[in-house]
């Protein structure tokens, strides 16, 4: 046994490029997940399991890639690399790294790996690097750095090695503050192996990460105009390209991305290969990209939608529904309909409705309801612990523009101009109204026109095509007196909005823009 499996290991390092070819044809990997190339020292019935199990790594199909992996180790039970990728899926590096559960349950993988089995050195050099991952019951930033390090050593000992290539850079997003410098790295790297594995999953998808700031992501485009194509078996892969969609204001390409996506991620969860959150993710991006596109009616009717997302826990629907009426009702500044939300639920979207309410009653000049709300939301606040991720900016904008319905213009301006400028630094304006654009409104209610077509456009220079950016800056220049400029905006909005399109500021621009008004 042993001599055959050392040839293999041997005939796999020469031939690796013919076996990754053979094993991702339609008759001996028909999944449309991509093309890697990973020697290792498996038996031949395990290769395919474990190179779709890689694939599916790169995507970030965990659960299904851990069944893969599985199957290579039912297959083949000494195939050490197998067990190194069970490990894998117990970490996610971009979304929430690894808790103690993981930890336990990746090192429980690594422990079942014995020194007798046959591995390459190479082999053993990305099983050394993840148990540094699983070496605690707490993953810490030094872990992280020194998984990194490691995936380093072993890019440059394999320099030719697409793997190594792809987890350095996927690593090195992993850092803590996730630096420019560090984005820039990856990039470079994966920009190398694109064009030596142009199928490469990982390579595509990790450039996406990579480029997903304002200043970068043009040069994601490319990659999330083929990631698509590489993995189309993929939801996560599907959906992913919008990160840079939404980015640059492209945002049908957005909604065709996540409507692919949704059905996928739907379809992987009935067959236990993925979960509600796949699909949820993909509705927030139709979402938002629906209210920029100017289609309500369709943005609307995600919050209905949820209801029917399978392997939906009770607590997901309540925040998902809570989320998109809240971000749905400020981007469409329908005040009223926001001051008849009842809050209900966890103490996070209690508060979270409590300081919509707040901002809908401030802008309309209600200032006794609007510091009731305010209260309110701060009672709420009090109960939680942990940062909600989905609540942004929402308490510091109601304030500023409390102050603002109560007379205190300059407070509230130094306020939002405060919070848009955190925003820029900290690219953390999310999926909801720029607190910039929000500054822009309130110098436009001021009468200030020329003040608030500069952060208009400063606001669109960081989110490109946002349908209020390009609306109120319309306003803006027309209040100021630049109709050129004013009806440059108004044709901006038509081309960036759908041509069913049924917001009502769609009908006010084009009666402006046509001189009527």
């Amino acid at each position: 046994m042993l001599p055959f499996r050392f040839l293999l290991v041997l005939l796999s390092l020469i031939s690796a490029s013919y076996c990754s070819a053979q094993l991702s044809s339609s008759e001996a990997h028909p999944a449309a997940l991509g093309k890697i190339v990973f020697p290792n020292s498996c038996a031949p019935a395990a290769q395919e399991p474990f190179l779709k199990g890689v694939a599916l790594l790169h995507s970030f199909q965990y659960a299904a890639s851990e069944k893969s992996f599985a199957d290579a180790t039912q297959a083949d039970p000494q195939c050490a690399i197998a067990y190194w990728g069970l490990a894998m899926t117990h970490y996610h590096p971009l979304w929430e790294g690894a808790g103690a559960k993981a930890l336990a349950a990746g090192r429980a993988e690594l422990q079942k790996i014995k020194k007798e089995w046959p591995s390459t050195s190479r082999e053993r050099g990305y099983i050394d690097a993840v148990r540094i991952i699983f070496s605690g019951n707490q993953l810490e930033k030094a872990q992280l750095e020194s998984y990194s390090q490691a995936m380093a050593a072993l890019y440059k000992q394999y320099p030719e090695d697409g793997e190594a290539a792809a987890f350095y850079s996927l690593s090195l997003l992993a850092l803590p503050g996730r630096s420019d410098d560090a984005r820039k790295q990856a990039i470079a790297i994966l920009n190398h192996l694109t064009a030596v594995q142009p199928e490469h999953p990982g390579a595509v998808h990790y450039l996406i990460h990579a480029a997903d700031t304002p200043e970068l992501a043009p040069q994601g485009l490319d990659a999330a105009r083929r990631y698509a194509k590489i993995a189309s078996d993929s939801s996560h892969a599907l959906h992913m390209p919008s990160h840079i969609f939404v980015r640059l204001g492209l945002w049908q390409e957005s909604i065709d991305s996540n409507q692919a996506a949704a059905v996928a991620a739907a379809e992987a969860t009935q067959q236990h290969l993925g979960e509600a959150h796949y699909q949820f993710h993909a509705m927030d991006y139709l979402d938002y990209s629906y209210l920029q596109r100017g289609e309500e009616a369709k943005a609307r009717q995600i919050v209905e939608d949820v209801d029917k997302v399978p392997g939906r826990s009770t607590s997901e629907t309540e925040n998902m529904k809570t989320n998109f009426i809240a971000r749905n009702l400020l981007e469409l500044h329908h005040w009223k309909e926001a001051l008849a939300l009842t809050p209900t639920g966890s103490a996070y979207n209690q508060e979270k409705i409590y300081a919509v309410r707040a901002i809908a009653a401030a802008r309309t000049g209600d200032k006794k309801t609007a510091e009731a709300n305010f209260k309110s939301m701060k009672k709420a606040a009090s109960s939680i612990h942990d940062k909600d991720e989905h609540l942004q900016a929402y308490p510091e904008e109601a304030e500023a523009w409390i102050n603002f319905a109560k007379g205190k213009s300059d407070k509230a301006l130094k306020q939002l101009r405060s919070l848009a400028d955190q925003q820029d630094r900290e690219d953390s304006e999310g999926f909801t109204v720029p607190a910039r654009e929000m500054l822009a409104d309130m110098l436009l209610e001021l009468h200030q026109p020329a003040r608030a077509l500069a952060e208009y456009e400063a606001s669109l220079k960081i989110a490109p095509n946002r349908f209020n950016g390009l609306y109120g800056a319309a306003m803006a220049a027309k209040m100021a007196g630049d109709t050129t400029k004013a009806n440059t905006y108004y044709s901006k909005l038509h081309e960036s909005c759908a041509p069913q399109a049924d917001r009502e500021e769609l009908q006010h621009a084009s009666t402006i823009a046509a001189g009527s008004n």
